[in-house]
């Protein structure tokens, strides 16, 4: 008999997903633990494997598309049955797939229509058009084209549909006398659909940054050491060992020494939660926004498995592998720009988690060292703490320690 095959919710906070790719097609023999699909959620795209057997009869949700939790993604059963009876009874239900609404025009293609494809549109060119503001309706390939060679757009027709301006559009376009000399006074944009990904980094951080009352510590660390540590570590360690690497142990290390940081404001029940565990999350940018996978058990860990893991992780991030489970149980995040040249920037808390560093670049300034001006390399770090949980002092008295330990990253080793 037939079954409905429902979009599952992958992740705590998800709301809707996205199918980003369907692995088998209508008619096609599904076993029970095999790969059906890939769901975009809120979080990371993961894999979505059958819980039953049967033949692929319908296709809820078409690849690019989204659906609500629960929804129906698909309909398992025997070949040759009919599930109409079933579609009719979603719908009459309110659940039942909904072809995917027309967008509004805009003034650019949607997300999800790669640019190029605008070259198949229909051929005969028509006049320019705009929409209601006055701005002119190109692809975003024709804008970057049209910038590069220092065409106005304004002057040129577009044989797209509804006389939209496109690649070709820029390609054959042959300036006149008269329009030379102009320059362009219309103003131009694109709305692209956020992913699932930007939505909920939105929604979170709008609630973390609003709902705990955020306050700032910053101090400069001093790195000669550091870096010589770390060239001394890596010619016995098997993995290369990173800055990040040393920063994310000294933070296990001196919340193990200040427990009281280690902490959460659970806010159902109006009470502080002491974690007894160290795990720490490791902010990482990928193409749709930020993930932060959790290294389990942190202080428990030596440097070159850290670094092992956080390697394994950014491997994961990028090919969007990375699991639920392996983006849960936060205890305290670190967030690192240094590689991108920020000297100094703040965080925003990482729910449920009440402190979060921020970590700039190292810098060569001027330092005072035994009376003496010199050249120093520095590192600032900023930590981020909700109120509720940490008062200013005990937030200072974990950045000295975790100074220590960085500045000094042998005293990890013992």
């Amino acid at each position: 008999m037939a079954e409905v095959v429902r979009m599952p919710k992958l992740s705590d906070t998800m709301e809707e997903g996205v199918v980003a790719e369907w692995h088998k097609k209508v008619g096609d023999t599904v076993e029970s633990g095999e790969l059906l699909a890939e769901i975009e959620t809120d979080k990371a795209t993961m894999e979505f494997e059958s819980f039953q057997d049967g033949v692929l009869l319908h296709i809820g949700v078409e690849k690019g598309a989204a659906a609500p939790v629960d929804g129906v993604l698909a309909i398992l059963g025997e070949k040759g049955e009919d599930v109409a009876a079933i579609l009719k009874a979603e719908e009459a239900a309110g659940s039942a797939p909904e072809s995917p609404a027309e967008e509004p025009e805009t003034a650019s293609a949607p997300a999800s229509q790669p640019a190029p494809a605008e070259e198949k549109s229909a051929p005969t060119p028509a006049p320019v058009q705009s929409n209601s503001n006055g701005r002119i309706k190109a692809s975003p390939l024709a804008k970057k084209l049209a910038e590069d060679k220092g065409i106005d757009l304004g002057s040129v027709s577009g044989s797209g549909e509804g006389g939209r301006i496109v690649k070709k559009d820029i390609d054959n376009y042959v300036p006149s006398a008269s329009s030379t000399f102009t320059t362009s006074s219309v103003e131009s944009f694109e709305d692209t659909s956020a992913s699932q990904m930007r939505k909920s980094i939105a929604k979170s951080l709008t609630k973390n940054q609003f709902s705990a009352p955020h306050f700032y510590l910053t101090v400069s660390l001093d790195m000669d050491n550091t870096i010589a540590a770390r060239k001394s570590l890596n010619e016995v360690s098997d993995v290369k060992i990173s800055f990040n690497d040393i920063v994310i142990k000294a933070v296990a290390s001196a919340l193990k020494v200040h427990p009281n940081i280690n902490t959460s404001w659970i806010e159902e029940t109006k009470s502080v939660r002491q974690n007894h565990h160290v795990s720490v999350g490791v902010a990482m940018a990928v193409e749709d926004g930020l993930l932060v996978p959790v290294v389990k058990f942190t202080d428990q860990k030596s440097m070159s498995q850290i670094s092992a893991e956080v390697k394994e992780f950014a491997g994961k991030a990028k090919e969007k592998k990375i699991s639920l489970d392996e983006l849960q149980g936060n205890t305290f995040t670190v967030s690192n720009l240094g590689m991108f040249g920020i000297e100094q920037f703040t965080s925003i808390l990482n729910a449920p988690e009440s402190c979060i560093l921020a970590v700039g670049a190292i810098k060569q300034e001027p330092v005072v060292k035994n009376g003496e001006l010199t050249v120093g390399n520095v590192m600032k770090v900023t930590l981020t703490c909700d109120h509720r949980t940490v008062d200013g002092a005990n937030g200072a008295k974990f950045l000295q320690t975790f100074k220590q330990f960085v500045e000094n990253p042998v005293t990890m080793l013992a």
